[in-house]
């Protein structure tokens, strides 16, 4: 049976919003991880196959196939292609399964996948914003008879998304404050400590993570407007907007002969599910089920989890649901400390993901995400 391997796994700090990150071109972003990580695992570049980048908002500095533009202001081969791929938040998830895919099939050897989003120069609206000169005035799913014929023609949105798992799950605002309280705590303690060390190729100055919030409290969290009218999340308990660049090289059984490489972890499962676009957010937790079954595996198998802090309701529902430890949840801290430059999430939280695998000897990682369109995809990774 053929097999995918990671041979090594690299990303930049995530910067705050406006902050260390926030003047760097998209491109260049993304070249300063695509050098390091073939200055890191010696390959050839011009052996590379296919540099595969999730981006989201794909408009301004990010447009023109950024993955391409990416390769090439990295100084790297110019016979060697790259395509961008758009699945919303799970961008780069997805860019590592379709590399993975690839390999698997026997297709392509050696395939780079990663992602860059830079949110300080492109936020999330400005797609809609660049899109009025033209004439689109209203958002992707206004105007289609098919859509509102069977969804209806009321607001599709994150927010409203995550309030709505909130609801249905009963969770309180408190337990969500809670929650978000730890993410800071970890990802502070992970950077004390120096976890991502390993994992962080510094850019321009600027060498961690610049999210956490050291003085942060629960009194202060309670202090804050809700996102929404009688709503319970506030911008506390939701995924920071931020800068990064993250990108994997995975191989195959093949490869690692022929180029002399030693692999840290094998891609054992691969897959996307979809549920009520709606709700939203809420995906994880079927995709998570069909995962875990389509691989043979329970919960119990796995030894650290990366699921994607857009917002608090989302981890305390697939907790509930899953019935994971929450120990070994997020245990450096996600998104709402870390921050969440949406199309190299994905990929950051798979360099993290295997990173904490061999810091704690475990041999199991799973990695989910929701994503918009009620969405996600989930890896299984066994460290080697």
């Amino acid at each position: 049976m053929a097999e995918a391997y990671i041979v090594d796994a690299v990303r930049t700090p995530v910067g705050r919003r406006g902050g260390g990150l926030a003047a760097a071109h998209p491109a260049d972003l993304g070249a300063h991880v695509l050098t390091a990580l073939m200055a890191r695992t010696g390959v050839d570049p011009a052996a590379v196959e296919d540099v595969v980048f999730g981006c989201v908002d794909a408009v301004g500095p990010q447009a023109g196939d950024i993955a391409r533009t990416c390769w090439l202001a990295a100084g790297l081969p110019e016979e060697v292609p790259g395509v961008t791929v758009d699945r919303q938040c799970g961008s780069s998830q997805q860019a590592v399964h379709f590399a993975a895919q690839a390999v698997l099939s026997g297709i392509s050897d050696l395939v780079v996948a990663g992602g860059v989003q830079n949110m300080s120069q492109i936020p999330i609206s400005y797609a809609m914003t660049a899109a009025e000169p033209l004439g689109f005035t209203e958002g992707p799913f206004t105007g289609s008879k098919g859509w509102a014929a069977r969804y209806g023609t009321g607001e599709v949105s994150q927010f409203a998304g995550a309030e709505m798992i909130a609801r249905d799950w009963d969770i309180s605002r408190r337990a969500m404050e809670e929650y978000a309280y730890t993410s800071h705590q970890r990802a502070i303690r992970a950077i004390d400590e120096g976890r991502f060390a390993r994992e962080i190729v510094p850019f321009e100055g600027v060498a961690a993570d610049e999210g956490p919030r050291r003085d942060t409290t629960l009194e202060k969290m309670a202090g804050l407007k809700t996102l929404v009218e009688g709503g319970r999340l506030t911008a506390a308990l939701a995924s920071q907007i931020s800068d990064a660049s993250a990108a994997l090289l995975i191989a195959s059984e093949r490869a690692v002969r022929d180029h002399g490489l030693t692999p840290r972890a094998r891609i054992h499962h691969v897959s996307a599910r979809g549920e009520d676009p709606i709700r939203m957010l809420s995906a994880p937790i079927p995709a998570t089920a069909y995962a875990l079954k389509k691989a043979g595996m329970r919960i119990e198998d796995i030894d650290a989890v990366e699921i994607n802090e857009a917002f608090a309701s989302v981890v305390l529902a697939w907790l509930r649901e899953t019935g994971a430890d929450p120990a070994i949840v997020n245990p450096n801290g996600g998104a709402i400390a870390l921050g969440h430059p949406l199309g190299a999430t994905g990929a950051r939280l798979m360099t993290t993901l295997l990173h904490e695998l061999e810091r704690t000897g475990g041999r199991y990682g799973l990695q989910t995400m929701c994503e918009g369109g009620g969405q996600a995809n989930v890896t299984v990774i066994e460290r080697l």
